[in-house]
Formats: structure tokens, sequence, C-alpha cells
């Protein structure tokens, strides 16, 4: 018996509502690899049949992604920043949000900072946040760090793929392998921020990422305060730190902030109203 696109799209975003947000996209995406067809082509034509092959292929993604498998991770790649970036079980996946921190780095760099500007991405992952940056300041000179080699690795890759060439990658665990004379304009970080027994890591799709890029302690804040009690060291005068944290974390990173003498303090929301990005100039 074949089975049409439309029957198996249906059927598909069914299930997959009990575990997925976007059933739908997801049904299509998977669709997508299954068959090697764009989803406009499903909407073209929903009364095309799957072959036998295309249909168990598809039902073999299905199973996973019900089982819980980030839809990245099945592709191996998720955009951010327009641009299509390889992702594996070794990064996090580049999220939305994010973004937020890469458009506030621009329009400080439009306003307040210079064309030739040091920038240290630290815990890069897969580089999302170090290659926006590079691709849209082509003079900056960035370094990305990070603990991972196999993240380091992936982001290398992405690096060559997308043309940033103005990028070093440096495995450290965040400044340490850094010599201490070396200084930068621009700190940013997406670091991780939630705490070590929230229960937020044993579901959905952060349940197959790495540990070590979610959580940071009991309170989430191991890492950010590792960075900001550091940070100032490693900052030029009147310098900037940008990081993301968690949408509750706000009065307490700012606290952190103040407490190392970081001035011209700021938080900044997200396209949902929550504050997602905190910082300071150094002194």
């Amino acid at each position: 018996m074949t089975t049409t696109i439309a029957d198996t799209l249906q059927a598909a975003a069914n299930k997959l509502g009990e575990v997925s947000d976007s059933p739908r996209l997801d049904a299509e995406v998977l669709l997508a690899m299954a068959t090697g067809k764009n989803r406009t082509h499903f909407r073209a034509w929903p009364e095309k049949s799957l072959t036998a092959l295309e249909d168990l292929t598809f039902q073999g993604l299905l199973e996973k992604r019900l089982a819980g498998h980030p839809i990245a991770h099945l592709t191996g790649t998720r955009e951010f920043w327009s641009r299509e970036f390889i992702v594996t079980p070794d990064v996090l996946i580049p999220r939305p949000e994010t973004e937020l921190l890469v458009e506030l780095a621009l329009r400080l760099n439009s306003t307040t900072l210079h064309p030739m500007i040091q920038i240290a991405d630290l815990g890069t992952g897969s580089g999302a946040i170090a290659i926006a940056l590079a691709l849209e300041l082509r003079r900056a000179a960035i370094t990305a760090l990070d603990l991972s080699p196999a993240a380091l690795s992936v982001a290398a890759e992405n690096a060559t793929r997308l043309g940033a060439s103005n990028i070093r990658f440096i495995l450290s665990d965040w400044f340490a392998a850094l010599p201490i004379t070396e200084r930068f304009d621009l700190i940013v970080s997406n670091p991780p921020y939630i705490a070590e027994y929230d229960p937020h890591l044993q579901q959905g799709d952060i349940r197959f990422e790495p540990s070590l890029a979610l959580a940071s302690g009991p309170d989430g804040l191991d890492a950010i305060r590792r960075i900001v009690n550091e940070a100032s060291s490693r900052l030029n005068p009147g310098g900037r730190l940008l990081f993301e944290h968690g949408y509750d974390q706000a009065d307490r990173v700012v606290e952190l902030l103040r407490t190392a003498g970081f001035e011209k303090i700021e938080s900044f929301p997200d396209l949902q109203g929550h504050v997602r990005v905190s910082g300071g100039a150094n002194r």
C-alpha cells in the first residue's frame, strides 16, 4: 500500500504534537531529509506517493524525533544569523534569542568602538556568535575559545564553510590559555547558566546537548561569576563585556557586574520581553 505525502505528514504531525512545539514543521523537515525534496514540493503535490524506501527512511527519523532527539541533530544543521551552521551533539544548538547578543555587539561597535576591534568569544561552541560577528566586521580580529576540542572542531569547520577568515580558535578554560597581557575591546559570551539540578535539563531537546554548555553550579551562575570577575583584567580601558543569561537572572547578574567594578551597566530584553543579555564597560 502506497502512502501519500499528505497522509504521512498529517499522521506524523499528530504524533509529534506530544514532543514538539512545531509538529507540522518538524514533520516537513524530516520528510525533506528522507526524500531529498523541499517543503514547497509537499505543498504543491500532497497527493504524490512516497516510495517504500522514502517511507522507511522517514519513519526512522520520526522515531528518533519522538524519542526526543533535536531536529538540529537529525538534520545536522541550524540556521543562525541567516546562515546555516553545522551542529553536532558536541555543541549547543544555536537559538534565535542569542542573535540579540550579536545585534548588541554590532550596535555597540558602530557607536563606541572601531572597525579593527579585538573581540573574544568565550565558550564559542558551534562558533555561531564569533562567526556572525566576523562576517559582519571583516576588519575585526576575533578570538574564539572553548574548553571542548570537539566543539572547536565544529566551530572551525563552520568558519571555513562560511568564509570567516578573521577568527582564531583556541582550546581554553575561559581565559586560561591566553597570555596574561592580552587585552580585548569587546568580550562576548553565551555561557552555561542553568542551575545544575534544574528539572528542565531532563526535558526536551536539551537532554541531548552537552551539559558543559548548559549547567553551571547550584544557581547557574558559576560560569558568569568567573567571566565577570576575570574580564576586567582582560579588557582594554573602556572595553565592553556582553553576555547572555537566564530570563530571571538579570538582577543578580547586574549586582555581579557592579561588585566587579564595571560601569555603564545595562540589561537588554529579547523579542519576548525577557531580559536576556547584560553587560558593562571596564574602567
